[in-house]
């Protein structure tokens, strides 16, 4: 039986990974996707945050075989290297050993070798089309290009994957209440770069750094760590690019001292730094150029009760439940979309809308956890990364993982080393931070904490 022809709005990760594993189980797939190739025009960079590549995206990536094309633009990162105000670093591991990593990719290197391996697998892929609104009863689509041109569309089968601001969304929500809101996080963010070295201006080189210049090195900072500058209500962060920059991101408030109001010129940006951030400071030659030319970046976290009309429509990924970057878990819990909804359709493809439904009751609980976990991530990272009891905390959680293997897995492991279902990761990992709590109240050191004790308690949570 011929399979129904599927028409993707958006080319973004999600969309082009999406759009690959369809084609390649044999369906007709079109995509729109309003941006212009950036194959050919360069891709729009200035408040992409680096991604971070974790087991459940490179599941998705294994799944239409790209894996190995993937890790030659991919860097390893072992843990998050903590930077003090005086400039002293701490690596804190995520995993036990170099088994249990993430992996910085740039965005748009990832974006455009999806878009070659969509293309490759048969899909048909059109740029510079913004979708301007949607005739549902005679599903037709209307277009815009960059001229503001119109053209039109026949799509009986309708998949969102335009991001945060889907249009689609805003097409479907005059069908159906979707139950959408918006909860922003009341922090922005702006992105800057650190240079490889080889692309450092000559001038502007620290000293420390020209001996490895010299001797071809090309990262000004250890590689293979996720670079992180807690400073309470705020932070700023850095993630390696294969080619030897960081892509450096601050997030400040929106409103207050510091925050992205209270800077607004280049001194200011400038004073800032120097004062905050030392020692990333100087690695930023292009501090000022880049603070005021790019763009504020939004954060918040999209809620929908609905995700779907009938069989006709459907989201996913961000333009579904876009949450906040800081587990690192959005293009991987996009990618996991991508994966599910594609099995669904290979084994039922002429009821879309039992799939749809069956879709959204899979993958919405997790959307839901995760959107949970990396609001509280956040926290961690800007608060706590630098605390006594969070550490103590952290150490307990490797110690009792190791005691316990398969019993005891901490939350971040579940989280990012395996597939284990969002919620259950959630659920699982709040009874443990609790134990935790319990077990290094009023504890110094780990010493002080009595491991039988641990023991029995770690039993008993599982329920032996």
């Amino acid at each position: 039986m011929r399979k129904p022809a599927l028409t993707i709005i958006g080319a973004g990760l999600v969309g082009s990974l999406l759009a690959t594993l369809l084609a390649q189980r044999g369906f007709s797939v079109q995509v729109f996707e309003r941006r212009p190739d950036p194959r050919k025009h360069g891709f729009l960079g200035g408040r992409s945050i680096n991604l971070a590549l974790a087991e459940r995206g490179w599941h998705g990536l294994r799944v239409a075989g790209l894996q190995e094309r993937m890790r030659t633009i991919a860097v390893m990162m072992r843990g998050r290297m903590v930077h003090d105000l005086a400039g002293n670093t701490n690596l804190q591991r995520y995993g036990r050993d170099d088994s249990e990593v993430i992996w910085s990719v740039n965005r748009g290197d990832l974006n455009m070798a999806l878009l070659d391996a969509a293309e490759a697998a048969g899909a048909s892929i059109v740029f510079d089309q913004r979708l301007d609104g949607v005739d549902w009863q005679r599903s037709t689509l209307t277009l815009r290009d960059a001229q503001n041109i119109p053209r039109t569309h026949h799509a009986q089968i309708l998949i969102g994957a335009d991001g945060a601001g889907s249009a689609l969304r805003a097409a479907m929500a005059s069908m159906a209440d979707l139950g959408e809101r918006f909860e922003p996080l009341g922090h922005g963010y702006k992105e800057l770069e650190i240079p490889a070295l080889t692309d450092f201006p000559a001038r502007q080189l620290p000293e420390h750094l020209r001996e490895a210049a010299a001797r071809g090195e090309r990262f000004a900072m250890e590689a293979n760590a996720l670079h992180i500058w807690p400073r309470g209500n705020y932070m700023c962060i850095a993630l390696p690019n294969a080619h030897g920059s960081f892509t450096v991101t601050l997030f400040l408030p929106n409103e207050g001292e510091p925050s992205i109001a209270s800077i607004s010129d280049a001194r200011q940006a400038r004073a800032f730094f120097e004062r905050d951030f030392p020692d990333a400071t100087a690695l930023i030659p292009q501090l000022e150029e880049d603070f005021i030319g790019n763009p504020t970046g939004m954060l918040g976290t999209l809620y929908l009760d609905r995700w779907h009309i009938d069989g006709r429509a459907l989201l996913v990924g961000d333009a579904a439940h876009a949450i906040v970057p800081f587990h690192g878990q959005g293009m991987n819990a996009g990618f996991e979309d991508a994966v599910e909804l594609a099995e669904l359709l290979e084994a039922t493809p002429s009821d879309f809308t039992a799939v749809f439904a069956e879709f959204e009751r899979r993958r919405k609980p997790n959307a839901d956890a995760i959107a949970a976990m990396a609001l509280e991530n956040y926290i961690e990272m800007r608060d706590r990364v630098d605390d006594a009891d969070y550490l103590l905390m952290r150490e307990l959680d490797r110690t009792l993982a190791e005691r316990h293997p398969g019993t005891w897995v901490p939350r971040y492991a579940m989280v990012t080393f395996s597939r284990i279902p969002y919620r259950t990761a959630f659920e699982r990992g709040a009874a443990q931070t609790k134990l935790l709590r319990e077990l290094v109240a009023g504890k110094s050191r780990i010493g002080d904490i009595n491991l039988v004790t641990a023991d029995s308690k770690v039993l008993a949570l599982v329920g032996k």
